[in-house]
């Protein structure tokens, strides 16, 4: 085969064969051929686009460059959740205990996060002697002993995408549909569950700004999971503000616990039961929606959500005492509030600059090798369309260095608008996608 002929048959805009696709993606993770030619290709996809069998043979060849998680000795349906991305973004801390307390196992594989705040895997790394670092056999008795286990990505899952990913970055072609739903289906596929929920975010503060985007990025991801054989549904979620008050990786616990214990806030909450009503229908657990959400509802009334996130961290090494007493949890030194400048409504609260506050502050990553400050953030008093009087707190700022918090309270300024009405009115879930197609509300 040769890697010539694919570049210019891409480039010319005809169709890539399963043999063609699967030749590039084992050739370039072996390093059999240059980094000019996989760029030559990557912009060919960029320009002409592919379609929905190239899409999915493209994740289906990163997928196999390396390992996939056999996790057939769990009993039950095994389920997952992953989403876009977003600030504030704690839903994982808060539904993996929810759904495992209803009795469905949730095998979660995550990695780290880069930009404004950590991960999943960092927030929980903010509780003491929290492990991430399971190995396949733990990692599967807890999820038998007690449906949920949180564990890091191994080095060799999709390789291809890794160095894929890279080359991307710095060749202007992330921006493709196809190549952004291989990407993230090919990690998430190889994780090994049995039917998986997207949360596919759109907003300010996530990878989509329009609507039409998302949903076309939750279509291809969805086809791509069924196509595979795995039970996929998406829903499409508001990231134009924070979701929930916090912004930070212990502040994130902290308020992922007060969930937990039904005093959450109630985006956090109604993001929580959209997707974990899902979740319990996909694994049998419930037969309607309305069903899973009243399952839901009763594990948090009745305490036993709460438990199953102590029984998860307990079982996982970290420090109980933190969860039972919050205030145990790395606090910042100091906090700095953000005061109203005059009377009226919160009209705009841009996600992705509060999180760039928070990345200034030390509660996420500039590069893969910063440390984490994982007592630093943001605590929010007021939402969009909030009612605001002058001199009242619209936000507190979490930190332990002067000259940042400085400079995080001077961009607020130009993050958090307020004026005169009332101009607009929430939405937090956009509609979902299905195998039988896309579905707006």
């Amino acid at each position: 085969m040769n890697m010539y002929e694919i570049i210019k048959k891409k480039r010319d805009g005809y169709e890539l064969n399963k043999e063609e696709i699967k030749y590039f993606i084992d050739s370039y993770t072996n390093g059999d051929i240059p980094e000019y030619q996989a760029s030559a290709l990557l912009m060919a996809i960029f320009f002409k686009k592919m379609n929905k069998d190239e899409t999915l043979n493209l994740t289906k060849a990163m997928l196999e460059s390396g390992e996939q998680i056999d996790l057939s000795s769990i009993d039950g349906i095994k389920v997952d959740k992953h989403s876009t991305g977003g600030v504030g973004d704690k839903t994982t801390l808060v539904l993996a205990p929810m759904v495992a307390a209803c009795g469905l196992p949730v095998a979660k594989m995550s990695g780290r996060g880069l930009g404004h705040t950590g991960g999943t895997l960092d927030k929980l790394e903010s509780i003491e002697n929290f492990s991430i670092n399971l190995t396949k056999e733990e990692f599967i008795e807890n999820v038998n002993n007690i449906k949920v286990a949180v564990a890091g990505q191994t080095a060799n899952i999709a390789p291809a995408d890794k160095k894929l990913y890279s080359l991307r970055d710095v060749t202007a072609t992330v921006d493709n549909i196809s190549l952004i739903a291989s990407s993230i289906m090919s990690k998430k596929l190889a994780s090994g569950s049995d039917a998986i929920v997207l949360d596919v975010k759109i907003g300010s503060g996530a990878f989509m700004k329009d609507l039409d985007s998302a949903f076309e990025l939750a279509k291809e991801m969805v086809d791509i999971g069924n196509g595979m054989k795995r039970n996929t549904i998406a829903i499409i979620s508001d990231m134009d503000e924070p979701l929930g008050y916090a912004i930070g990786n212990a502040l994130e616990v902290k308020e992922s616990i007060e969930t937990l214990k039904g005093n959450g806030p109630e985006d956090l909450l109604e993001l929580t039961l959209s997707l974990g009503s899902r979740l319990l229908l996909l694994g049998k657990k419930v037969e309607t929606i309305e069903k899973g959400r009243e399952m839901l509802k009763k594990v948090i009334d009745n305490g036993d959500a709460f438990e199953k996130f102590k029984e998860f961290i307990k079982t996982q090494g970290g420090n109980i005492e933190q969860i039972e007493n919050t205030e145990l949890l790395p606090k910042a030194e100091k906090i700095v509030d953000f005061k109203a400048k005059k009377n009226g409504y919160i009209s705009e609260i841009n996600a992705e600059e509060i999180g760039r506050c928070a990345l200034i502050l030390g509660a996420g990553r500039k590069t893969i090798e910063s440390k984490i400050d994982m007592s630093a953030g943001i605590v929010l008093s007021k939402k969009k369309y909030d009612k605001v009087k002058k001199g009242e707190t619209i936000a507190s700022l979490h930190g332990n260095n002067d000259k940042k918090l400085n400079e995080a309270i001077n961009r607020m300024e130009k993050i958090i608008k307020i004026s005169e009405n009332n101009i607009g009115k929430k939405q937090l879930i956009y509609g979902m996608v299905d195998k039988d197609g896309i579905k707006k509300i």
